[in-house]
């Protein structure tokens, strides 16, 4: 088995707690070979605990190494589209962690330089490679049978769990202009969506959506396929909750994510047919190895019966990094590419019209 040679670009909360140690337990495919972040101070922690890992001063200078192979884009979300830009030309596989980026305009730039590029590109919608997801898929009622189906996200933030669990590094060493350099460009971004004049609420529930809502919005559309259309959308508890009916012609799809401070986490997608309901069960992905469940229930003679498959206690990071191993090794296409994703951007922006629709009434 082929060991690639790994670049990290952002080293923060999804870096520290998955993919470093994920990539130290499959040693036998990955070496952790370079790193880059604006923090000095992370960039220590990390090659304090990777020895392998050589420091790059720039992002560039990473993604252009010859001694890199594949280069994870952790870094924050306004930055993804100029970063993937460069590792496509300099012709590295990739791995960018959700979302691939916050607009439609900039997932088309990026397209446009991918005919000439023959590496794996791989999108981190780790949901979608839960053990309880990928058992799902044999489970489900036939299409045309379908007749309702409910997603939950009703959870609080990761950092109440890392809090708890790991030692994750918080850094306070960022130059004070770049971070404010950033976050003027996330805004222009995302405003290039909701509008220049959008209300703060309008522009949190995107962020939402790009954030949180992605893994479902994903996850959904590889269950089910494409929604003709975004039925309604409505935002409360100042952007942080949104409700939101997609049409699927003989059914509706309903979710619902509610974000608060309760420190718990209820995530879930459940399909229906008169004869059998499907429900996939997620725990926090924020502490490792939490297993996801599968419950099968059909009618029965009796009353209804129920199955349930697992704990399934595989790490769905974990399946991601070997998925994505396999298919740099045997040169196949993923499920979540670039192309993938631009749907995901596309229904996202089609939420936000809904969003303002109901947010006129």
């Amino acid at each position: 088995m082929a060991v690639i040679r790994v670049g990290l670009v952002g080293l923060g909360e999804v870096a520290q707690s998955i993919h470093l140690p994920v990539l130290g337990d499959q040693r036998d495919r990955w070496t952790i070979a370079g790193v880059h972040d604006v923090s000095p101070s992370l960039v220590a922690l990390c090659t304090s605990q990777y020895p392998t890992a050589k420091t790059y001063e720039t992002a560039e200078a990473l993604i252009n190494s010859p001694n890199i192979d594949a280069v994870f884009v952790l870094s924050s979300d306004d930055t993804h589209s100029r970063f993937v830009r460069a590792a496509i030309k300099a012709n590295k596989h990739i791995l960018l962690e959700k979302p691939a980026c916050l607009t439609v305009r900039e997932i088309d730039d990026v397209l446009a330089l991918m005919p000439g590029y023959d590496k794996t590109l791989f999108v981190g919608y780790m949901r979608r490679y839960a053990p309880a997801y990928l058992a799902a898929r044999d489970e489900l009622p036939a299409f045309a049978d379908i007749t309702h189906v409910r997603i939950f996200d009703l959870i609080s933030e990761g950092r109440h769990f890392l809090r708890k669990s790991q030692n994750v590094l918080y850094p306070q060493d960022i130059d004070p202009a770049l971070l404010a350099r950033g976050t003027k460009e996330r805004d222009a971004l995302i405003r290039e969506v909701v509008g220049a004049d959008a209300p703060a609420d309008l522009v949190r529930a995107y962020r939402g959506l790009t954030a949180l809502s992605s893994h479902h919005i994903s996850a959904m559309r590889g269950l089910l396929g494409e929604p003709a259309r975004v039925l309604a959308a409505h935002r409360t508890n100042g952007g942080a909750n949104t409700s939101i009916t997609f049409d699927y012609g003989h059914f509706a799809c309903l979710y619902d994510a509610v974000v608060d401070d309760l420190g718990l986490f209820d995530a879930m997608i459940e399909v229906r047919s008169n004869t059998r309901r499907v429900r996939i069960i997620y725990d926090t992905p924020y502490i490792r190895s939490l297993p996801t469940r599968l419950e099968v229930t059909d009618a029965g003679p009796l009353g209804p019966v129920t199955r349930t498959i697992g704990p399934l206690y595989g790490d769905a990071f974990s399946n991601e990094l070997e998925i994505f191993h396999r298919h740099i090794s045997e040169g196949t296409r993923p499920l979540t590419d670039l192309a993938d994703s631009r749907r995901d951007l596309a229904l996202m922006a089609d939420i936000i019209e809904r969003m303002k629709e109901s947010g006129r009434h």
